[in-house]
């Protein structure tokens, strides 16, 4: 199970250390409206899919509050159908799909859950509600 904090479910971007807080940096700014995972995990660790409409608290290392998204789109499919607009939402600076596709291949392969083009991605789009240097009110924790 995902942590939360207060009735929200932790959205954990990347692993701990440089990649998690480059990748909280992009979404806190503006840049980074999308992040895909597997399918798989969401079993794993006994999850549900999220919702359009539904709030995460986006965390640090540390699993603590670092803004709030709110899920804006979800969609599964095939690793190999992941399309570019989506890619490019990631904002991570790939310059075509080809190279989101061998980007996050990689990734997974290091974490020791290798993908091929027939895994199920979970392609989630989000917009910030709060966070970065206003900080985070309470009255936005809620769902």
């Amino acid at each position: 199970m995902w942590p939360r904090i207060g009735e929200l479910r932790a959205l954990a971007l990347g692993t701990p250390g440089e990649l998690r807080a480059t990748l909280n940096t992009l979404v806190l700014a503006g840049v980074k409206t999308a992040t895909a995972g597997r399918l798989a995990e969401y079993a794993e660790e006994g999850e549900e899919l999220e919702h359009v409409g539904e709030r995460l608290a986006l965390v640090d290392d540390n699993n603590a509050l670092a803004g709030v998204v709110e899920i804006a789109g979800v969609e599964v499919v095939r690793f190999a159908d992941v399309p570019w607009d989506f890619a490019r939402a990631e904002g991570e600076g790939d310059r075509s799909i080809e190279e989101w596709r061998a980007g996050h291949s990689a990734y997974w392969a290091r974490l020791g859950t290798p993908v091929d083009d027939d895994t199920p991605i979970v392609c989630l789009r989000f917009r910030l509600v709060s966070g970065g240097e206003g900080g985070v009110a309470s009255g936005d924790l809620g769902t």
